[in-house]
């Protein structure tokens, strides 16, 4: 017999081009009806690609008039205005930025859960995955992926008149602190935030990047409606720890990339456990937080990242532990959450 639940499953095995999360777990799909053998879906794509949304609708299509009793499909799959006559235009004249195929946001509505860590960290995983990848960090008043990356190189200009980002174990990075002299701070309102991102993104050379993270600020204020507003987004990482502390703020933060149409890509609880010398599993913070979310949430799970001194130390010496010992525990971590984002 079929039913919503039926037809959803089914389309779990639709992949959404280029990545390997299915449509459903991106939150496409928007309406299922099924009545005498007839199929109807919905889908809504915030990307502005035409042919991701033809790809979609043709295996989409294909496998559901292989379902049992299926004898007509008929398969909606909507995009912003702008689809093939303006490939490069996405919501209300957003701008994908060139040169870049995907723009990730690494987000926590929360300080102190390890956020910029693990995006420095991610980036550096990537990276070591053969991909090409820039780091943006997006914390304009508090700056720390200089100091974790290990780069204090300012930005050349090109003839163009564009910053040429430099760059730190393989990565492309651009940062306010990295403009900036020592302990100077940015005492700014929120249009000179949103003035900055924008340049950041559309005034600096990211060129043929297979990945642009943007480390985020906590909360969901100025920063955070800037990055929505100026470029489509192809996805939201949430970073927690396992308390609900953190797990309060986190639902803020994927109610924020809903309301905007970010896809949820899944989360990460950092900060997960910590193994003793003597090999003890001591949680700190708790445990499981992070999966418990996510399945409420019907977001990915991605991993957990677990609390070893070897990653404090990577980030103040501006050495990621994910290129100073890539087989230890938490850069296998990493590699496996990196992994799930490719």
């Amino acid at each position: 017999m079929l039913t919503q639940d039926s037809i959803q499953n089914a389309l779990k095995a639709v992949k959404y081009p280029g990545y390997s999360r299915d449509i459903v777990s991106f939150g496409l799909i928007k309406e299922i009806t099924a009545a005498n053998g007839a199929v109807s879906v919905t889908m809504q794509l915030t990307s502005v690609n035409p042919e991701a949304g033809q790809q979609i609708k043709a295996e989409s299509e294909r496998i559901l008039k292989a379902l049992p009793g299926v004898s007509h499909v008929h398969v909606d799959v909507r995009q912003p205005a702008g689809g093939a006559a303006a490939p490069k235009v996405g919501l209300a004249g957003q701008n994908r930025v060139p040169g870049v195929k995907r723009v990730i946001a690494i987000a926590s509505g929360k300080g102190g859960v390890g956020k910029s860590t693990c995006s420095a960290n991610l980036a550096c995983a990537l990276h070591h995955l053969g991909a090409r990848v820039g780091l943006l960090d997006c914390d304009i008043y508090g700056p720390s992926i200089p100091l974790m990356m290990g780069i204090h190189e300012k930005p050349s200009v090109s003839e163009g008149g564009q910053l040429v980002p430099p760059t730190a174990h393989g990565v492309k990075v651009m940062s306010i602190g990295l403009l900036l002299e020592d302990d100077q701070p940015v005492i700014w309102r929120g249009p000179m935030i949103t003035k900055t991102i924008q340049q950041f993104l559309m005034a600096v050379t990211w060129t043929d990047l297979d990945f642009l993270l943007v480390d985020l600020p906590p909360g969901t204020g100025d920063a955070q409606l800037s990055l929505c507003q100026t470029v489509p987004l192809d996805g939201g990482v949430i970073i927690t720890t396992p308390q609900e502390a953190s797990l309060g703020v986190v639902r803020k933060g994927i109610a924020m990339f809903n309301k905007v149409n970010v896809p949820i890509l899944g989360l990460v609880e950092n900060m997960s456990y910590f193994t003793t010398p003597t090999g003890d599993r001591v949680e700190i913070f708790g445990h499981g937080g992070g999966r418990a979310e996510a399945g409420r949430q019907n977001a990915p799970f991605l991993g957990e990242v677990p609390i070893f001194t070897a990653i404090r130390e990577g980030g103040d010496a501006g050495t990621p532990i994910m290129v100073s010992a890539p087989n230890h525990p938490a850069s296998q971590a990493f590699l496996q959450i990196a992994r799930k984002l490719g």
